[in-house]
């Protein structure tokens, strides 16, 4: 078995994001599985370069994995003809220069969404890497997830019929961070430093309606701040300048409506952290992370309304759902799509969630705004190049 190397600089692994999902449940675990396996008779080996601006952290963190290369100079890192790719995890508002760098480096690219602050500048990254010929990749997490690839599997069979419509709930309590500690960072909530849960939601919310349901080709918005007053990691309250929540509606390409609600201030009451449930002419399903739920025509039961009677005469409804079944092992969904990039660097194989892809979801991102700011629905053009 022949071993070939690829170097990854990976900026922003500090962060939690970054470390957990991308170091250590990715990379790390490919060189714990022995590297991507190539076929004939070739294996990947990734061999990462830590990269960001606290040398204790990144120092710390090597040291705890076992690795031996890092560094705050990110100039210097990508001037090393020796690493392939350039990765970035930071947070939003620093993306779009480091990504510029690497790109005229000459450094394929692969990073977390959003891509930029705005559509110019996500268009102005994916210009950049075509004119540079190099390879470029977006995370889109959620299409891996086990819940969502069984509603894809769904799809593809024809269980649904027409599907009709697509309802979606997303969020949890995030801690003020007084009494008890936040479990996100501050600067998620202040709209300066690029906080805000559309800029963060409605990527996800583009790629998985456009790969799942087809284009959305409009939008219609309404965003909170819910909880104005929050604490940061030093214990120091400060002013909440980013929303906190948002209700979307989103018509798509073929007539299907999607309505997703959004929202770091509401309390869980469902099986999974972000659910989505499609209607169709056939069935239904409700897919999450990991479960996914189905109720065929033929199997659906005739609620009457009666609220002189229990819970539908004594019967859950939940009860009268059917589990599809797992029929495949499904690994993390950062590390499946890590796998999926890193074959398209080393053998050219195709792959579309580029930057291309990733600027649809900041376009999404910035008309939800926009339209909440104006009261109104908004149409949502193709982006091209």
């Amino acid at each position: 078995m022949t071993r070939r190397t690829v170097r990854i600089a990976m900026n922003g692994v500090t962060g939690r994001m970054g470390y957990r999902q991308h170091l250590v449940r990715s990379i790390l675990a490919l060189r714990e599985q022995g590297g991507l396996d190539l076929g004939n008779g070739e294996t990947l080996w990734p061999e990462p370069v830590l990269v960001g601006r606290r040398e204790p952290a990144l120092r710390a963190l090597a040291e705890r994995h076992g690795l031996t290369e890092w560094s705050t100079d990110l100039d210097a890192v990508l001037a090393d003809d020796s690493v392939d790719v350039y990765f970035d995890a930071q947070v939003t508002s620093a993306r779009v220069e480091a990504l510029t760098k690497a790109i005229a480096a000459g450094k394929h690219v692969y990073t977390e969404k959003p891509t930029a602050a705005d559509l110019d500048g996500a268009l102005h990254l994916a210009r950049l890497a075509r004119d540079a010929g190099i390879r470029h990749g977006v995370v889109q997490d959620k299409l891996f997830l086990p819940g969502l690839r069984k509603l894809k599997r769904l799809i593809d069979g024809g269980f649904f019929g027409e599907i009709l419509s697509v309802r979606g709930e997303f969020g949890y309590w995030v801690f003020e961070g007084d009494w008890q500690e936040a479990q996100r960072p501050s600067w998620n909530y202040r709209a300066e430093d690029g906080g805000g849960i559309v800029v963060d939601m409605f990527p996800h919310w583009e790629y998985v309606l456009h790969e799942l349901f087809g284009r959305v080709t409009s939008v219609t918005a309404h965003v909170a701040t819910h909880v104005p007053r929050r604490w940061d990691e030093q214990g120091k309250p400060y002013e909440a300048t980013a929303d906190d929540a948002a209700y979307g509606i989103f018509q798509l390409e073929g007539g299907a409506i999607a309505q997703i609600n959004s929202s770091w201030a509401v309390r869980v009451h469902r099986d999974e952290l972000v659910e989505f449930q499609v209607d169709g002419t056939h069935g239904s399903a409700v897919a999450g992370l990991r479960g996914c739920r189905v109720q065929h025509r033929s199997a659906t039961p005739k609620p009457v309304w009666n609220p002189d009677l229990p819970l539908n005469a004594g019967e859950s409804f939940r009860d009268q759902w059917q589990q599809v079944p797992d029929n495949a092992e499904f690994d993390n969904g950062f590390k499946a799509q890590w796998e999926l990039f890193l074959r398209h660097v080393a053998l050219g194989e195709p792959y579309h969630w580029d930057l291309l892809a990733g600027a649809r979801g900041v376009q999404l991102a910035e008309l939800g705004l926009r339209s909440a700011a104006e009261g109104r629905r908004l149409e949502v053009p193709e982006v091209t190049l």
